[in-house]
């Protein structure tokens, strides 16, 4: 929608201007949704696989080995 700049800002121009800066903004959003969903699971995925591992290692470096010898 055209806006005309060289007469006085009235109204109807303000109304016009903001809806159609709510439009660029509602598009640009639904058209990133996914990918910010997506980088989302992945990030999760990542700090449940370094969490699972940083466990495991840290689980090793306290294991007792016990060993028995008869006399």
């Amino acid at each position: 929608m055209a806006v005309n700049t060289d007469g006085p800002v009235t109204r109807a121009t303000i109304e016009a201007k903001l809806r159609e800066i709510r439009g660029e903004v509602g598009t640009t959003t639904e058209s990133a949704r996914p990918f910010v969903m997506v980088a989302g699971i992945a990030a999760a995925v990542v700090v449940v696989g370094m969490a699972y591992l940083l466990g495991k290692r840290k689980g090793k470096k306290k294991t007792t080995v016990v060993e028995v010898r008869r006399v």
